[in-house]
């Protein structure tokens, strides 16, 4: 063995001894702030309920991460009432959306915090449990989702989510609800989003007189006149309605979940509201808006995503007109001034005979009356 060889063998016996005896020190901490860790998804702990659907509609289907239980049902009915969700106190989501008005609201747009008013008409919550997208552009893709909208929307609740957490964590009541509903553990807006969303999924409309005349059939449930307005609804060469406004063989919608241009708020210069396209930035989606359904219509005016048109015979007289006309106007859009004056008034009876039967337990829970 050569000098050389020997040496380096020597130091490298050093350096060994050297790693085994000297002290390991733990990392000095990453410099910022540190990531917290993930909260667990929130999931219902109680037994899955189904929820009925009256005549005229089709079952009930949940995310399978929230299957409504009978304490989130109760518990997204005390907060869908409660005003604690909005930054002043002062607005519940039942401010918009009043049962006594087919849980819409009577005014072209709404009254939030402070008075402030926002540009869209607030939709009825009749039936959204089997709506693809939430809202008129369909931004939220559940009704989950729906649920952080307004409460962080400026002009209605203007709140955070966090304040909504810290104020539902500080009241003994809604710890106790939230343990019940979700198991223990702080309470987070997933579980608020999940309960609202539950209850809205029992606000049903069917059972009307159409359902127990088309789907029951007992032809003494309407009017000839319901039954003839029917027929232009649903005729292609008459009011071709039901090509948006679907009506199937087993249930009826009376909306097809997609979205569609009539004009409403077309004007030379554009569109007073984009409608689809602030969501999709697509051109050919401005002006389009989420067909809604006609379900319990007589009582969920004023109607568009506007509220520009008044009463059930407006909205009639309005697709007599063909629209407003607009580049982007559904092809299926087109002047129906060829119906009669009977037709149109058939049409407008048909229309009313979608009023559904009230469900049970979706007002105001006892202790939330005032």
């Amino acid at each position: 063995m050569s000098r050389r060889t020997a040496l380096l063998l020597v130091l490298l016996a050093v350096v060994a001894f050297l790693l085994i005896v000297t002290p390991r020190h733990p990392a000095p901490p990453a410099q910022g702030p540190v990531a917290s860790a993930p909260r667990h998804a929130a999931r219902p702990i109680g037994q899955p309920v189904e929820i009925k659907a009256p005549l005229g509609l089709p079952p009930v289907v949940a995310p399978a991460d929230n299957p409504p239980t009978a304490e989130t049902i109760a518990l997204g009915r005390r907060l869908y009432y409660d005003p604690i969700l909005s930054a002043d106190n002062t607005v519940s989501c039942a401010s918009c959306h009043e049962p006594e008005h087919g849980f819409a609201d009577p005014e072209p747009t709404s009254t939030g915090v402070q008075k402030k008013h926002g540009t869209r008409h607030s939709p009825t919550v009749f039936n959204t449990a089997y709506l693809p997208a939430q809202f008129w552009d369909g931004r939220a893709p559940s009704l989950e989702k729906q649920a952080e909208g307004p409460v962080q929307n400026p002009v209605e609740m203007a709140n955070t989510l966090t304040e909504v957490e810290e104020r539902l964590n500080a009241d003994p009541s809604y710890q106790a609800e939230f343990e019940k509903a979700f198991g223990p553990g702080p309470i987070t807006y997933e579980m608020v989003e999940k309960a609202i969303a539950s209850f809205e999924r029992t606000v049903l409309s069917g059972n009307s007189p159409f359902d127990r005349w088309y789907y029951g059939h007992d032809e003494k449930a309407v009017s000839e006149s319901v039954k003839r307005g029917f027929k232009v609804f649903t005729d292609p060469n008459k009011g071709n309605c039901a090509t948006c406004h679907t009506v199937g063989d087993q249930y009826a919608l009376f909306t097809d979940g997609k979205f569609h241009n009539i004009g409403v708020g077309a004007d030379r210069q554009g569109f007073a509201d984009q409608g689809r396209w602030d969501v999709t930035k697509n051109e050919k989606d401005r002006g389009l808006f989420k067909t809604p359904t006609l379900r319990s219509i007589v009582h969920t005016g004023p109607y568009m995503h506007d509220g520009s048109l008044k009463d059930v015979k407006q909205v009639v007289d309005f697709y007599v007109g063909g629209g407003n006309s607009n580049p982007n106007l559904d092809k299926e859009i087109h002047a129906l001034d060829f119906l009669t004056g009977q037709e149109r008034a058939d049409l407008e009876a048909f229309l009313k005979s979608l009023s559904g039967e009230a469900p049970r337990d979706v007002g105001p829970p006892p202790k939330a009356k005032k």
